[in-house]
């Protein structure tokens, strides 16, 4: 049985929709990081660039669902998980710039993705 063409551009658009997302935002996002270095941002290793991918997949799912309302409750994990960190305002401004960041991209991308399927 042959899929239809229109299943294989869907799969194809959301395919490229999150690797653009993973991968050129975590490019984006450190290059726009790099101009504001942070002494003693500790944690594990690639925690926060897992996190960030993490972050971009949510908030690219929730833009492709309709569910704008609901990214804000990855920023209030996020917001939860470094509550303590966050009285510190150089990193709370790290922080924020970091995070505002990876969400815009990845509401850039799925924008465009939303309006490429209406275009198809």
């Amino acid at each position: 049985m042959l899929i239809p063409w229109h299943s294989i551009e869907l799969a194809a658009l959301f395919a490229a929709a999150y690797a653009v997302t993973i991968s050129a935002g975590s490019y984006v996002v450190a290059f726009i990081l790099r101009k504001f270095p942070v002494a003693g941002v500790g944690g594990l290793e690639h925690a926060g660039l897992a996190i960030g991918i993490l972050e971009r997949i949510f908030v690219l799912t929730l833009v492709l669902y309709g569910q704008f309302t609901a990214i804000m409750l990855v920023l209030t994990a996020k917001s939860i998980a470094r509550f303590e960190d966050l009285k510190k305002r150089e990193f709370a401004e790290y922080y924020l710039i970091g995070t505002f960041s990876s969400m815009l991209f990845a509401l850039f991308v799925g924008l465009a993705t939303v309006w490429l399927l209406a275009q198809l």
